[in-house]
């Protein structure tokens, strides 16, 4: 009988493209990969795996088999939320997580309330960029996903995912208090064009974003310090270096020095939570949607419809 959590390895290195990014995506060594898959070969007689230059690939059996086991898997994953559902409790665990200023400005609420309402379910968070936690989603790392996109800018959420809308985020512009902007009501990007820009590292969606967005007004922005922490981002600033964009979620204590003005274009983060459609009936995770939908409320001042926007 084929074993599950080997048909669970074989999965990993057909959507990651690699034993490596499995083991990463598995949270396991390269070499528990390797021998899992190994195991898995003698079970069924055949070879999974065939080197392609210092990688592997997968064999034309091993796609068949993973082909298969994505649908296992995605069946096993079916039959739990039905058992959940049949059984109406909200127990067991779920795992959440949340880009950088969500897990600051949202998680904390989100956890307490599924505490206080669902004490037998037991929740575990990761801080997690919005990509990283759609692919945490999609290979079953991650049960629910709180990402991000822009209102020019969109995140692509794959087929087999359902949405479900939080809040939009307005965002400002953080810069030194003597910034000849700084008293200004409104700003547009475009008049950073001569400033330092302080940013998001290099490939995460919301450094892309900047680049994206002033290179289409023309401007190519220098970005001369990267910062992944928010909070180091401001302590620049705060010593002069520069200008970032700032979102209000999650803001906190803001170092003196610094000066918010808000963006002038419609600009907004779209801040939503995305999980499997095949465990859409696990009462987990429509409580953990329910008290993310109470956390946003209470952040945005404004009520979110209860099921507008999923899809």
């Amino acid at each position: 009988m084929l074993n599950l959590e080997r048909l669970r390895t074989l999965d990993a290195p057909a959507r990651h493209g690699s034993v490596s990014a499995a083991a990463d995506g598995l949270h396991v060594t390269t070499s528990a990969v390797s021998q899992q898959l190994a195991k898995l070969e003698r079970e069924v007689g055949q070879q999974l795996l065939a080197r392609n230059g210092r990688g592997v690939r997968l064999t034309d059996v091993g796609r068949l088999l993973a082909d298969h086991a994505a649908r296992i898997i995605s069946q096993v994953e079916a039959a739990q939320s039905d058992i959940e559902a049949q059984r109406g409790r909200v127990v067991g665990d779920v795992r959440i997580s949340a880009f950088p200023t969500a897990a600051r400005g949202l998680l904390p609420a989100t956890v307490r309330l599924l505490r206080d309402d669902h004490p037998e379910l037991r929740v575990r968070s990761r801080e997690l960029e919005p990509e990283a936690g759609i692919r945490g989603v999609m290979r079953g790392d991650i049960d629910l996903a709180v990402v991000l996109d822009w209102s020019n800018r969109r995140l692509p959420v794959p087929d087999g995912l359902t949405t479900a809308h939080l809040l939009d985020d307005a965002p400002d512009v953080a810069m030194p208090v003597d910034h000849p902007l700084a008293g200004r009501r409104e700003v547009e990007l475009e008049e950073f064009a001569d400033d330092e820009w302080v940013s998001w590292p290099e490939g995460e969606f919301c450094y892309e974003w900047l680049m994206f967005t002033m290179r289409s007004k023309g401007v190519e922005p220098r970005i001369t310090h990267l910062a992944g922490e928010y909070h180091t981002q401001l302590a620049l600033i705060s010593a002069g270096f520069g200008v970032c964009v700032a979102p209000r979620l999650g803001r906190g204590m803001v170092p003196e020095g610094v000066a918010f003005v808000p963006v002038r274009q419609l600009m907004r983060r779209h801040v939503y939570a995305a999980w499997r459609t095949d465990a859409d009936r696990r009462p987990s995770i429509r409580a953990a949607v329910d008290a993310l939908r109470t956390a946003a409320e209470r952040v945005d001042g404004r009520p979110v419809p209860p099921s507008a926007d999923e899809g």
